[in-house]
């Protein structure tokens, strides 16, 4: 059965538009996760159908080549914003949005957020070590001393700081998030 079966060409222009516009603002907020606006303007071609897409499919409806379409659906997959799906009778790979938007967000903020948190817990606790033992290398040096001990106390903090910043990114990844902040 046609969807579109009964549908006046003025209300399948609206519904076009709504969609369009939609789409164009997907697109221009996923620079804000580090995704190209491509990759958006495709997250939101696919959010809208009704059923999971081919590469070949995207990319006729994109107007882009295949391999184009291959990058922003990695990306996608990656960020679990997409999975793949199977269809019987087919040996082509076919794509589908991830629904639940609560669910997405969590995991891309869990990706996203746990691989910066780990690199910076990483230079800091380097940087820690480094300055203690500078620090213990010349325990004569008041004004050495003196710096170091306040940077270290820095260090420190912000030690704690990204230590709890995991505790919430722990809550994201387990779902202890949606009962802190109930999804609607």
């Amino acid at each position: 059965m046609n969807p579109w079966e009964g549908i006046t060409e003025q209300q399948a222009s609206t519904i076009h538009k709504a969609r369009k516009r939609v789409i164009e603002s997907i697109g221009a907020n996923m620079d804000l996760y580090g995704v190209t606006h491509s990759t958006g303007h495709l997250y939101g071609l696919m959010f809208f159908q009704d059923r999971p897409m081919t590469l070949d499919e995207m990319g006729g409806a994109m107007e882009m080549s295949k391999t184009s379409m291959s990058t922003g659906v990695r990306t996608l997959l990656d960020l679990k914003m997409v999975h793949k799906v199977w269809e019987k009778g087919s040996r082509k790979d076919y794509y589908e949005v991830e629904t639940d938007w609560y669910q997405t967000f969590a995991d891309f903020f869990v990706v996203k957020w746990k691989k910066s948190v780990e690199m910076n817990l990483q230079a800091i606790r380097k940087s820690k070590q480094e300055l203690e033992g500078l620090a213990a290398s010349h325990p004569e040096d008041a004004a050495l001393a003196d710096i170091v001990d306040r940077d270290i106390q820095k260090l420190e903090e912000t030690i704690r700081y990204y230590l709890w910043l995991l505790r919430l990114i722990d809550t994201f990844e387990s779902g202890e998030i949606f009962k802190l902040v109930p999804k609607d």
